[in-house]
């Protein structure tokens, strides 16, 4: 029963994150069956992710900043980029900028509720600890989802080739510097290591939630939302 509990515990966080960030789709929801599948596909690409990143550690050690920005940040982010831009980006459910934030968001929250539960199980969990995961981890990996759904959601629909390449690019290198700088910053700093990471944590939140809304102005269907409002 305690075992369920702490199970449930793992789980809860990123399935709350998601079913927010889902719901902050204001214009037109994508359907529930494709965020599913990209939670799925999320929570596959970590057992990759974890076979590189072990090949890595053994040849490049394990330095701070080679861990945080490389072999963590680096692989994770990237088979997470790829994964949405290989299989979503093109898709025709992506029709409006707030998606990129919704399927990278089920992405990233796939990868990290399979490494909390994974956590739960061969680590020694409370629901402290699962708490503060909830907080730091799982968190920072849906803000890193939503930065780079929001760039690779303007570079879809961007009409300049130019433009649209520099967004596809920061799409990749902006959610792997702020998880490199976050990792970074727990190897390095062994003690009052929240007096950095709560600024950044806050400072990610607000620029996140900046995002969700020019993401959702951008909305071509915000015009037939305000006629349909009209018309009523």
């Amino acid at each position: 029963m305690l075992f369920l509990s702490i199970l449930t515990a793992a789980v809860a966080p990123g399935i709350s994150l998601l079913t927010f960030l889902y719901l902050k789709d204001k214009y037109d929801t994508e359907p529930i069956y494709m965020v599913i599948r990209m939670f799925v596909f999320g929570a596959l690409v970590a057992f990759p992710i974890m076979i590189i990143q072990r090949g890595l550690m053994l040849g490049l050690g394990e330095s701070p900043f080679v861990f945080a920005f490389i072999i963590s940040a680096g692989v994770e982010e990237g088979l997470k980029w790829f994964v949405l831009y290989h299989i979503i980006y093109n898709h025709t459910t992506f029709d409006e900028p707030y998606d990129g934030i919704v399927y990278a968001s089920a992405i990233s929250l796939g990868f990290a509720t399979l490494e909390n539960v994974l956590y739960a199980i061969l680590e020694p969990s409370t629901f402290g600890s699962l708490l503060m995961r909830a907080l730091l981890p799982v968190s920072g990996h849906a803000l890193f989802g939503i930065i780079m759904g929001y760039y690779l959601g303007k570079a879809k629909f961007s009409p300049d080739k130019q433009r649209k390449r520099v967004l596809i690019l920061f799409s990749l290198i902006q959610p792997l510097f702020w998880h490199g700088l976050y990792d970074w910053i727990m190897l390095v700093v062994k003690s009052n290591w929240m007096y950095l990471i709560v600024p950044l944590m806050i400072y990610l939140w607000i620029k996140g939630l900046r995002k969700i809304n020019r993401a959702n102005s951008r909305s071509p269907f915000r015009f037939v939302r305000r006629e349909e409002e009209v018309k009523l």
